[in-house]
């Protein structure tokens, strides 16, 4: 898996885990839901800044958005 999966999947992950749609994610951000769906399905470079927004909108580190740890096992390449 490149950066970018590993960076959805963890965006998709944590989203989850704090109860957020798409929708209500991006607008946290101040982005369209369909960027939130590029980046989950690993299709979208994030900036820093992103990241960055990212994290804030789901009360993590930004570190947490690139641990490998937490991925399923299928999703570890």
């Amino acid at each position: 898996m490149d950066i970018r999966g590993l960076f959805g999947a963890n965006v998709r992950r944590l989203r989850r885990a704090a109860g957020l749609s798409q929708e209500a994610l991006a607008e946290q951000m101040g982005v369209d839901r369909a960027y939130i769906s590029w980046i989950e399905t690993g299709r979208q470079n994030v900036t820093l800044l992103s990241l960055w927004h990212a994290s804030q909108a789901l009360g993590v580190r930004p570190a947490a958005l690139l641990d490998e740890n937490h991925l399923p096992a299928e999703d570890q390449k």
